[in-house]
């Protein structure tokens, strides 16, 4: 992985980052996720709550602008 390429791993349950030591102990509750590297973005977007860090649907993103974010993944 070049430049500001990386993986980070989300609890699932909470959105929170975890270490990776958590992601390996429970990957059933974990998500690992590519970030950062071409400018271009990634292959999808996903929408987050800027609270929770949770996933949510695009019209919950779309009636609560102000309190999520969209990522390209």
């Amino acid at each position: 992985m070049a430049g500001n390429e990386h993986e980070v791993n989300r609890s699932t349950k909470s959105g929170r980052f975890v270490k990776q030591s958590t992601a390996d102990r429970s990957p059933d509750t974990t998500v690992t996720e590519h970030v950062g590297g071409d400018s271009d973005g990634g292959d999808r977007e996903v929408n987050r709550s800027a609270a929770t860090g949770r996933f949510v649907r695009e019209t919950t993103a779309e009636l609560h602008p102000a309190t999520t974010e969209t990522q390209r993944v």
